[in-house]
């Protein structure tokens, strides 16, 4: 039967409060049951005057507001601003009445910029709520899963100017270095100067007018565009242990390194770490293996041509330090290069008589080169640890962890794209969003129903 309604109680007046209002279960007050969110004022206390200016925005008001807007994925502050001026739950845990007036859109920008902007607040904030999860026995650093992800920048694709730079040097650079002219003395060469790898070498790159600390990023011929990465660790339960955010051109291995060294130092050293092909180098399986991690990287197709030998086809002999190849010939030491490769060349007068030869060399002289890495040996552990129940069982849960992270923060809490410009602003907003995504996760995890209890 069709009813319509045909009461208007929009003017009824009633004794009400705002308490009475907000579902139990509702998420603002799982979040406030959470954590005492009074651990920011000694954070800010130096950031204020005690004695000059008028009476401040309360600075726990302004981080909660910022916690609404990454919690419930609302686009920008300015849209923040409306819905806690309509939203009761909002006012709730702001703590503001009917008749409160809410602060202007504005304000929190102001306070970044005058106070926040070249502080560690952000990052204080985001790790105070893990050590208050770490505490209630919700965090496992035992095994830890990094990734990154790029978020579109705010900045237009075709506006670019082309400019050459410096080339960045790798975090084990240094290590490096010893290690390859330890392994040329060892072979009876002259270890290369320090002139020989402080050679600074150039690239050309594309930088945004817009917003130039952004990194053109090129993944197919559909997706180009100025981006930001946002390198990121997790543990087995999906919570965040820290994040490093960079322009999007910069590769994922160079950052597992010091992303893991702040997990190390928040919270404590892992059993294992495992990372996708992106960080299966020589460089990583070596870092991790003389800490003591495990590495769990996965299976790698061979990057040679079809109906060629492959690496693998070739024996490495470690006695000798040679390579073997099917023809049964041996492929001898020649030098190090700089950049960490032992080298090994075939005698082409045998490659010549050779039946593999069409298989093995397209080289004019007939000779086979096959490189192989200072840390070769660590990358081969790697790849046999590979194969263990283990690091199956551990390779396994990406997709449940850091892939999951990933999705939810974009699909549910905004992180496809950003509105902010600049590398401070972006790590402000991955420290923020994150904060927000294992603030969420231990509030429902640690919630009892008061009417369950």
């Amino acid at each position: 039967m069709l009813t319509k309604n045909t009461q208007m109680n929009r003017d009824q007046l009633e004794m009400i409060t705002l308490e009475q209002l907000v579902p139990v279960n509702h998420l603002v007050r799982k979040v406030e049951a959470a954590i005492d969110f009074s651990f920011i004022y000694p954070l800010v206390q130096e950031m204020y005057s005690a004695e000059r200016g008028r009476p401040s925005i309360d600075p726990v008001v302004l981080i909660k507001m910022a916690f609404i807007q990454y919690m419930f994925g609302i686009r920008s502050m300015r849209k923040t601003i409306e819905e806690i001026e309509t939203n009761l739950a909002y006012r709730w845990f702001l703590g503001y009445g009917f008749h409160d007036k809410v602060p202007h859109f504005s304000t929190f920008g102001k306070n970044y910029e005058r106070r926040f902007k070249d502080t560690d607040l952000f990052e204080q904030i985001f790790y105070r709520i893990l050590k208050q999860a770490t505490e209630n026995k919700l965090v496992s650093s035992e095994h830890v899963f990094i990734d990154s992800t790029h978020v579109k920048a705010s900045a237009n694709k075709r506006k670019f100017e082309k400019k050459v730079v410096r080339k960045e040097t790798k975090a084990y650079q240094e290590r490096l270095q010893e290690e390859i002219n330890g392994d040329r003395e060892e072979h009876g060469k002259k270890p290369f100067p320090p002139d020989k790898f402080e050679k600074e070498e150039t690239k050309e790159i594309k930088e945004s007018t817009t917003d130039p600390e952004s990194g053109y990023y090129v993944k197919d011929e559909r997706t180009k565009q100025f981006a930001y990465s946002f390198h990121t660790a997790a543990d087995k339960n999906g919570f965040v242990l820290g994040t490093i955010v960079t322009p999007g051109n910069v590769h994922d291995s160079t950052m597992l390194e010091p992303l893991l060294e702040k997990v190390i130092e928040n919270s404590g050293k892992p059993a294992a770490v495992a990372a996708d092909a992106g960080y299966k180098t020589p460089a990583i399986a070596q870092y991790l293996i003389e800490n003591e991690i495990r590495p769990a990287l996965p299976y790698t197709r061979p990057r040679t041509k079809e109906g060629y030998l492959k690496k693998n086809d070739f024996v490495y002999d470690e006695h000798y330090d040679c390579y073997l190849c099917p023809g049964g010939q041996e492929l001898k030491y020649s030098t190090t290069t700089k950049e960490g490769y032992r080298q090994y060349f075939s005698n082409p007068v045998q490659c010549k008589e050779c039946p593999f030869l069409s298989q093995c060399t397209q080289s004019k002289n007939h000779q086979k080169l096959i490189q192989r890495h200072v840390w070769e040996e660590y990358l081969e552990e790697a790849e046999h640890l590979r194969h263990t129940d283990e690091n199956k069982i551990i390779y396994a849960r990406r997709k449940e962890t850091i892939e999951r992270v990933f999705a939810d923060a974009k699909e549910k809490h905004g992180m496809r794209w950003t509105t902010l410009r600049g590398l401070k602003k972006l790590s402000m907003q991955a420290m923020l969003t994150f904060a927000a995504m294992n603030l969420k996760k231990m509030a429902n995890w640690t919630w009892v129903n008061p009417k369950m209890a």
